[in-house]
Order: structure tokens, then sequence, then C-alpha cells
């Protein structure tokens, strides 16, 4: 039986070496299940080089159980424990990942991926969702791998690449077992929706692998990547370039970027804005690790001079992959080196003249995710596009996406009332901004106004209603970016009608005015300051009990007493008229007290006998309503009829 297993097991292993990562899968799966229990050592091999295959394949979920089953068989592998951090930080499971990283910087400390790996993921953990907005593009996508797509003609045309099963031929990847990967277009129709994709008939598709294909300003040139396989291995990527001849592609040929070096990838090309550098991904020596972002000067089908290593501030020890150039001197890419949400984040370089160096920054959620997400590609100047993930796909395929970014949507809005909280249609609200913009708006049948606002801008809004004092407010918006509504209502002063100050207090039978009026006697100030061509009526009263003379005694020295707390506040006293009026002025209900009190109806006059009409406790209510300090505002002499 041993022997048995040892035969297959080095099978499995003549499988991965050569790069036949799906037939591996299914022979270390099956000699797994075939291995006693008891043989554990051999078990934890199995596992091991398993998980091994799975990371290999990108099936990171497969990949982080065989890596925990070799961990719990004692596999002696140090690295594997990293290995399997990552591997639980693709799957998104953050805490377990943390742990895991943690684990083993006990046994490798200070390792710079590990220490990425916790940034990432504390990064991850603590991140809340962008404005970007990614839809899964179903009309695109099949049930196999679409990825590295790509706009050209003005945003009229999208290339990608795709292993979907009616790609013509019977020929499967030794990798993957899925066919090999063709070159498709999909193009707009004259509506401006997009159609099906096809795929590209021309000689530059053949039986192998084609994809992440880039092109020369006038579309003249395509540069892309191909992988080929002789004799049951799959050989390493290398960057071609077709011509377009008479509106087809020519079949491809072979871009010498470093002659007869057969031992490094050459892979994802993409050309500069300005079409005088060729960007690539390779391993070649003088990288950093891993696979790193090169390039070099081209011109058509020849490259001069010799390739360049973007630096150490964009390539790490890990992989940075699938460049695209949105201008010369924006770079987006996509790697595992830098600390991400798991597996490839997209990134953004932006090579800064004065200090000759990259400034990175990783895109934000949901464009990044714990899985797979790179090979994007924009519209022009705009925040939204198209890139490829394998996020919510169980076997690790890859699927196009499209993402839009959503402005916030800051609106203002607030109503215009009367006093009595009536509502104020067609009053003229104008709204000018501290960025220039000028609103003339009016009020609807329910007193409200609306209007979609800018962030960090000023607002000064002016409202007139006529019969009213015209009044004044001002807003600044915030400006972060989020959805937010401001509400700015006003409550417009008449002329010629009382108001009555609702939180005037005496203490009984006295006519010192109590603390806790001072709120209230303050915003009256304020409109006497704020307003000061015009002129009051301070009129107080009293209810119905005690002696008439003495209750018109009492009222005129609270009147008195509430001129003076004006006067004392900066008020000119020639500005105020102040008078008591004792019991002989009952108040008629308005809407607001008919609103409080339903034994109440607007009109009703509470005189004394209409008072004795009522309960007891409903008496006690109305004599307090009665019991009041109003103010009037005299119609300014600016004031037109």
């Amino acid at each position: 039986m041993v022997a048995c297993n040892q035969a297959k097991l080095s099978d499995a292993r003549s499988y991965y070496l050569s790069g036949a990562y799906h037939a591996a899968s299914e022979t270390y799966r099956k000699l797994y299940r075939q291995t006693p229990r008891d043989e554990q050592a051999l078990r934890g091999v199995v596992a091991f080089e398993m998980a091994e295959n799975y990371r290999a394949l990108n099936q990171s979920a497969r990949a982080a159980e065989a890596y925990s089953n070799a961990i719990r068989l004692g596999y002696p592998d140090t690295m594997m424990f990293l290995s399997y951090a990552q591997m639980l930080h693709r799957e998104g499971k953050y805490q377990q990942a943390l742990d895991a990283y943690t684990n083993f910087l006990t046994m490798k400390p200070n390792h710079p991926l590990a220490l990425n790996g916790i940034e990432g993921v504390v990064l991850a953990q603590q991140e809340t969702p962008s404005r970007y907005e990614v839809k899964r593009m179903e009309l695109f996508n099949s049930t196999r791998s679409e990825f590295s797509p790509l706009l050209t003609r003005h945003d009229q045309q999208l290339y990608f690449a795709s292993s979907r099963e009616n790609v013509p031929g019977e020929r499967r990847s030794i990798v993957t077992g899925m066919k090999y990967n063709d070159l498709f277009v999909v193009e707009k129709d004259v509506q401006g929706n997009w159609k099906r994709p096809v795929r590209i008939p021309d000689a530059v598709n053949t039986e192998y692998d084609e994809g992440t294909p880039s092109f020369s300003g006038d579309g003249e040139w395509m540069y892309y990547t191909f992988s080929g396989a002789e004799e049951g291995k799959q050989l390493l990527p290398s960057i071609y370039y077709s011509k377009r001849v008479n509106g087809m592609w020519s079949a491809g040929r072979p871009l010498q970027i470093v002659p007869n070096d057969t031992l490094s990838l050459f892979a994802h090309p993409a050309l500069s804005s300005s079409g005088d550098y060729l960007y690539f991904v390779s391993d070649m020596p003088g990288g950093m690790g891993g696979k790193d972002i090169w390039r070099v000067t081209i011109a058509g089908n020849r490259v001069m001079g010799v390739p360049e290593n973007l630096g150490t501030s964009l390539n790490t020890p890990g992989d940075e992959m699938f460049p695209y150039m949105r201008t010369d001197s924006t770079l987006y890419f996509s790697s595992n080196g830098h600390p991400g949400r798991g597996g490839l984040d997209l990134f953004m370089a932006h090579y800064k003249e004065s200090r000759r160096d990259w400034q990175i920054s990783s895109l934000p959620q949901p464009l990044n995710s714990s899985a797979d997400d790179f090979g994007i590609t924009f519209l022009h100047n705009t925040e939204a596009g198209f890139f490829s993930s394998n996020r919510d796909d169980l076997r690790g395929y890859d699927h196009i996406y499209s993402f839009a970014y959503r402005e916030a949507t800051i609106s203002i809005t607030g109503i215009v009332v009367d006093q009595e909280d009536q509502f104020l249609v067609g009053a003229s609200v104008y709204v000018e901004g501290s960025d220039g913009s000028i609103r003339p708006l009016f009020t609807n049948r329910q007193g409200e106004y609306r209007f979609k606002a800018a962030p960090g801008v000023t607002y000064l809004f002016k409202v007139e209603v006529d019969g009213f004092l015209e009044q004044k407010q001002t807003l600044t918006t915030l400006t972060e970016e989020r959805d937010t509504v401001y509400f700015v209502d006003f409550e417009m002063i008449p002329y010629d009608m009382p108001i009555i100050l609702e939180q005037i207090f005496f203490d009984y039978d006295r006519a010192t005015l109590r603390p806790e009026s001072k709120q209230e006697l303050d915003s009256l100030v304020a409109i006497l300051h704020n307003y000061p061509d015009i002129t009051i009526e301070l009129t107080a009263h009293t209810d119905r009990h005690g002696d008439e003379a003495y209750n018109l005694d009492l009222s005129t020295r609270r009147a008195k007493s509430v001129l003076d707390y004006l006067v004392a506040n900066g008020i000119c006293e020639e500005r105020i008229q102040a008078v008591g009026r004792g019991e002989t002025e009952p108040i008629t209900v308005g809407k607001s007290i008919a609103d409080r009190y339903d034994f109440l109806m607007e009109g009703d006059r509470l005189t004394e006998s209409f008072i004795e009409q009522l309960t007891p406790s409903q008496q006690v209510v109305a004599d307090q309503i009665n019991r009041r300090t109003e103010f009037r505002i005299g119609r300014p002499t600016f004031f037109i009829p």
C-alpha cells in the first residue's frame, strides 16, 4: 500500500513541477483520501504539497484547509505558516489570519511579508466601504474566467481575455484544466449599450493563451501576453505584438525585451499614454523578489535600451502585476506585497517628479476585496470603468466587474412658516453660495424649498414674504464625502400682528422677571439688534381674576420689567412702547393654541363668560393662556403697502 502511495505521490509531484496543476490537484486529492490515518507523516506531506498546488491554482479556500491539515499533522516547514496566514487573509478571515501571521512571526521575527500581512488585516478590519459602486457584468461573463479588461477607441470597445467553453478547439490548459484564453472584444451599439462579447477572429488568437492586451494610441499596434505549451509542459509567458493590417490583427510575434533570456517570464504589457514606454511584469534578475513591474523604451516592434525596474517604492518582495497607465505619471497595478485586504489588491502609483519616485496608495473597498482584484481600466476623464476579480467564486475563476464613483448627495431643505406654524406658499428664498452659485427659489404648497448643494460651501439664505420681516441665515456644508441632508427653516416675523413670548415668567402677584425668562427675552433682543429700523409695542396681559385696576397696574409693571431688560441689553428705549392691558384684551385662539388644547377651537375668544362654561381644569388652562406677554412690530417706514 505504501509503495503504491509513493508511486502516486511521485506522479502528483511530476504534474506539479511541470505546471499541470489541475491534474496534480486531482492526484493529490485521491492520494490524501487513500493514505491511512495512522501514516501521519505521509498524510502531512500530501496535505502540504496539495496546499501548495491549490495556492498555485488560486483556490485559497482549499489551500487554507490543506495547510491547516499539514500543520495539524506536523509537517516540518516554517514558511507554510506564512502561506496559511495569506490564504486565510485572501478568504477574508481576518482575525484568523492575524493570529496566523502573529504565530509565524514568533518563528521568523520581522519577516516583511508577515508584517505587511498584519498591516493589511488591520486596514481591512478598520476600513469602511467607499462611494464606489461595483457590479458584476453578467453580459460579459461566462461560467469560466474573464480578466484584464481594456477600453479602447474612445470607450467604444472593451477587450479582455476569456477561457469560456465556446472558444474554438479542444486544447485545455495543463495548468487550470480549462480551455486556453483567447482575446474577446465587446462593442457599443448606436444607443451606447454594450453588445455581447465576440472572439477576435483574427490570426492573433491561437490554440494557446492570449491575454492582457494594450494598444498604441493610433490603434496600429497591440501588445499582449502569450503563453504556449510543449510536451505536456507550460512555457513561460512572453510579450507578443501584432499589427493591424486592413482591419485585421496579424499573427503575433515575440517582442525581444531581453534577448536570449529564456529563464524569465515577461507578461502584462501596458503602453504609456505618450507611447514612449512599455510597462511590463517580469521576474528577471535585478528585481525586488517575486514579480516586479519594469519599463522599456519602445517604438512599434522595436525595443530600445535596457529595461528599468520601477524601484523599491513600487516593487516589493511579493508580486506586482497587471500595470495600467492612466496617464504618463499615473500607474495602476495589483500587488500582494503591499499591505492589502488579501490576495492581489489594486493600487495607484503617482510619479512625483520632485522626488523622482512613486507615491503609492491603495484603492478603497469595494474596488478591493479579500480576493484577487486586478486589471483595471478607466473610462476617459471619469471615475468609472472595469476591472477583474475572483471575488465570490469558490473555484477561483476571474470575472469582469464595472465600477463607478457615486458623488455624495448633499441637499439643503427647509420650510417657511408664520408664527402660527402655517406654511407660507410662494415665499422667495434667495440662496447665494461662496462657490459663486446663485439660486432663486420659491416655497411649494407645503411651504418647502429644496436644492442640491456642494461640499465645503458657505450658503447665505435670504427669505422675503409680503407682510413679514426679511430673514437671513448662513450654513456651511461639511467637506467630508457622505450623503447629507441639511435643514434650514424659517419662522417669519409679521408686521402688525401680536407675537406671544411663550416663556416669560413672573412670581405670583409680582412684576419681577424670573431667571428662566432670559432665553426668550434674549431672542427678542437678537431680533431688535438684527432689525435696527423696527419699533415694537410690548404688551402684558393678566387673567380675569382680581380687581380690574389692580390687574392693569400689575400688567403695566410687568411690561416695564421686560422693557428694562431689553434696554439693559442695548436696545434703545425709544424703539419700544411698553403697555399693560390687564384683563381687557382676552386672547383669540389661533391655530397653534387650538392644536395644543383639544377643548379649544381656532377663533375662540377667551372672555370671562367663555371660560366660565369650561370645566375647572380647563378654566385653569384658559386663564394661563390669557396671562401673556406679547409684542407687535410696527410697520417700518420703508414698507410700501
